[in-house]
């Protein structure tokens, strides 16, 4: 009897079981393996371009600085799988440059923008235009400059304000 009684609950137990196993799917997992021509650099990831102090005498007189360098590298490139890159910029416009990256709102100077362009001097407008470049088997680089420009408004009327400023955007490599 004894034996029973222990033998029942068990049996009660491996009946449930296969239920159990039966239950449906309640967790799906999704994703895409892609593969890319090119490997970025893990220190291109995020890049920070330091204009240092910029005099503002500069700006009145110049209307922009000289570009700073402004590199990404990509390694390891298999041009069986891409042999072109189209890189962009997003990020929010300079409502009196267009194509310009405006400062943030948290900056404490007020008139100027920051653009990017070619090493040839060619304007990169932000969310709307793009730089293309060949790629060659093995590493490559895209060698872009920064720079900072003063809004006409203030160039003209010499309002600049001084001060510190930050700028962040998002670039986009595309293959094809």
């Amino acid at each position: 009897m004894r034996f029973s009684a222990l033998l029942l609950p068990m049996l009660l137990g491996l009946i449930g079981l296969p239920g159990l196993s039966s239950a449906a799917d309640n967790l799906r997992f999704r994703g895409a393996l892609v593969a890319e021509p090119c490997t970025l650099r893990v220190a291109d990831e995020n890049i920070t371009v330091d204009f240092g102090s910029i005099v503002d005498k500069y700006l009145y007189i110049n209307g922009r600085t000289l570009g700073e360098p402004l590199v990404l590298h990509l390694d390891d490139c298999d041009i069986s799988l891409g042999n072109m890159v189209k890189l962009t910029f997003s990020g929010i416009e300079n409502t009196r440059l267009n194509g310009l990256l405006a400062i943030s709102g948290s900056s404490q100077t007020q008139g100027i923008a920051i653009g990017i362009e070619t090493q040839q001097g060619n304007l990169v407008a932000l969310n709307t235009g793009r730089y293309n470049q060949g790629l060659i088997a093995g590493n490559n680089t895209l060698n872009l400059r920064a720079y900072v420009q003063g809004e006409p408004e203030a160039i003209t009327q010499k309002s600049i304000i001084p001060g510190d400023f930050t700028a962040s955007a998002t670039f986009l490599l595309e293959y094809e």
